[in-house]
């Protein structure tokens, strides 16, 4: 195991609900239920007002309105669901490519190569928090970690809208209090042998001598073990195989002003290529993707050989792209831009040939990475930034 990753586990709170609330205000405040309503209805979603009553998802409908009478129904509307939880997602892909959904709601991160650029893995967590909420008006709760298992458990641990951190030396002091039931994997039945045993907490299972859990685990017992001990070697497992690299920006007040959008590209231009270079990759194309106020989206692309990961060449396109769509749509105003990379090759050694403009661009592209990866991605801006 590595101490060395960094990933995040993200859970949006209460999701359809909040999305329901979020759609209608005139939820704001109500114990809100997800959900059929029929005799046979279950409990899609429950929002924290109505958790309070003991309301929970996967619960009947009838059991959860004899818990809270007076809570308001809502009918499923997974259509809307997909769309916000794309919005979520496209959060996600602004800052890493290693994004492992496990619903609509819910994922792992890998940031490990987008602190150099980011800053640290606490300071991605709040970023990306902030993201959500600017985009979809909804919260998340975050755990940061050194692996998946750790991430998941913290990010439980202050919802809603929690940020939770569990750093390699506190995961003794962190675990070892939390009941077994919170371990995933360990449910009702197993929980009830342990705690007959006298197990109730990870701590007291990761000390439990083999004689007493190799009759309740089999071969799973040393897994279960290192999990109380907080020891996950699991990857995050990208959804698919990587084969973009982008990040985009939803600007607050649509944009019309070209050399405000010049100046926003060379950030995302930039953005792009430190990932790329973080990754160890070059790229043979470059594309920009450009949305109206009115949500028409348009994408450009433009081939090149050979592939690059310098920040010049990147932006240089990008802005070549950009100033033609400006010729078709001069007066338009602009919601969303992005710069993305594809074509995507491993990184080789350093060309013997490359040009002497090239080999500076390189220095400064190492240069301006290192140094944003100690301080932190606002310590240094290149001039086009500016």
């Amino acid at each position: 195991m590595s101490e060395h990753r960094a990933i995040l586990h993200v859970d949006m709170d209460a999701f359809f609900a909040a999305v329901e609330q979020h759609d209608n205000p005139e939820l704001a405040g109500q114990p809100v239920v997800v959900g059929g309503s029929g005799g046979r209805g279950v409990v899609a979603a429950a929002n924290y007002e109505v958790r309070r009553f003991g309301v929970h998802s996967a619960m009947p409908m009838r059991e959860a309105l004899k818990r809270c009478p007076h809570a308001v129904v809502v009918r499923p509307r997974m259509k809307r669901y997909h769309e916000v939880s794309g919005q979520v997602f496209e959060v996600f892909g602004g800052f890493t490519d290693l994004v492992e959904g496990l619903s609509l709601d819910e994922a792992f991160l890998d940031v490990t190569g987008s602190i150099g650029l980011f800053g640290g893995a606490e300071a991605i967590a709040r970023e990306i928090k902030n993201r959500i909420r600017a985009r979809t008006g909804l919260t998340a709760s975050v755990g940061v970690s050194h692996n998946k298992l750790l991430a998941k458990l913290a990010s439980e641990m202050n919802k809603p809208d929690g940020l939770t951190v569990i750093r390699p030396a506190d995961v003794t002091a962190t675990l070892d209090p939390l009941l077994v039931r919170r371990l995933h994997g360990i449910g009702a039945k197993t929980t009830a042998r342990l705690e007959q045993q006298g197990i109730y907490t990870l701590g007291q299972l990761r000390r439990a001598p083999q004689s007493v859990l190799w009759p309740l685990f089999r071969r799973d017992t040393r897994e279960m073990r290192e999990r109380a001990a907080g020891i996950d070697d699991r990857p995050v497992v990208a959804d698919a195989p990587e084969k973009q690299i982008s990040s985009e920006e939803t600007f607050d007040v649509d944009l019309r002003d070209h050399e405000e959008l010049q100046k926003r590209l060379a950030q995302l231009a930039d953005r792009t290529a430190a990932r790329l270079r973080a990754r160890q990759l070059k790229a043979g194309m470059v594309s920009i993707k450009v949305r109206r106020r009115d949500f028409t989206t348009y994408t450009r692309q433009k081939s090149f050989s050979p592939p690059t990961q310098e920040t010049r060449l990147v932006l240089q396109v990008a802005a070549e792209l950009l100033q033609g769509w400006f010729e078709e749509q001069p007066r338009a105003a602009v919601r969303l831009l992005g710069v993305g990379v594809s074509d995507l090759l491993p990184a080789q050694q350093l060309d013997l040939f490359a040009s002497r403009e090239s080999a500076d661009a390189g220095k400064l592209d190492e240069t301006l990475d290192r140094i944003r990866g100690k301080y932190g991605t606002e310590a240094v801006k290149r001039g086009s930034d500016q």
